[in-house]
C-alpha cells in the first residue's frame, strides 16, 4: 500500500520553528484577463496578484505565535513571517512557501461548552513580499514581474 500525503502529513515552519496546524488555507488571486479584439478573445494581459490564508492552531501551538508577540511588544507588531508548508509521505512530497506573511488575529475565542473539541485560535494572514509564493520550489510569478522589487 502506497502512503499518500494527507492533512495529517502537513506541518509548517514559521521563522525557523516547526509548528503543527489543525488547519491551513492559502489562496492565490490572479487577475490575469483575456484580451479581445471586436469581441473575440485574442490573448491575455497579466493582472495583479494577491494571496492570503489562515492558520488554525491549537492553544499549545499558538504559544509560538504568542512568543513572537511578546518579543514584538504587541500582536500587531509581529513582523511579517515566511511560512514553509511541507509534507512528505513515502515518495510523495509537497512544499509551498509563502513570503512576508503579515498575520492578524481573528476568532480568538471559539469554545464549545459541551467539550469534545480542541480549543483553537485562527490567524488570518496576507502575503506581502514580492517573493510571493513558491510551489515545490518554483516561483508563482515570473522573474520579470518581480525584477527591481527583490534585492
Amino acid at each position: 500500500m502506497t502512503k499518500r500525503i494527507s492533512g495529517m502529513s502537513f506541518d509548517f515552519f514559521m521563522g525557523g520553528e516547526l509548528v503543527h496546524a489543525e488547519k491551513i488555507t492559502l489562496s492565490i488571486t490572479d487577475n490575469t484577463a483575456a484580451t479581445q479584439t471586436r469581441g473575440v478573445p485574442d490573448g491575455y494581459v497579466d493582472g495583479d496578484v494577491s494571496a492570503e490564508g489562515e492558520l488554525e492552531l491549537s492553544i499549545k501551538a499558538f504559544a509560538i505565535v504568542k512568543r513572537k508577540a511578546q518579543e514584538a511588544g504587541s500582536w500587531r507588531g509581529i513582523d511579517p513571517q515566511d511560512f514553509m508548508f511541507y509534507a512528505k509521505a513515502g515518495e510523495e512530497e509537497s512544499k509551498v512557501e509563502a513570503f512576508g506573511c503579515k498575520m492578524n488575529m481573528s476568532d480568538i475565542l471559539d469554545i464549545d461548552p459541551k467539550g469534545g473539541a480542541l480549543a483553537t485560535r485562527k490567524i488570518p494572514f496576507k502575503v506581502t513580499s514580492p517573493r510571493f509564493i513558491h510551489i515545490d520550489g518554483i516561483p508563482y510569478l515570473e522573474a520579470e514581474a518581480t525584477e527591481n522589487l527583490i534585492g
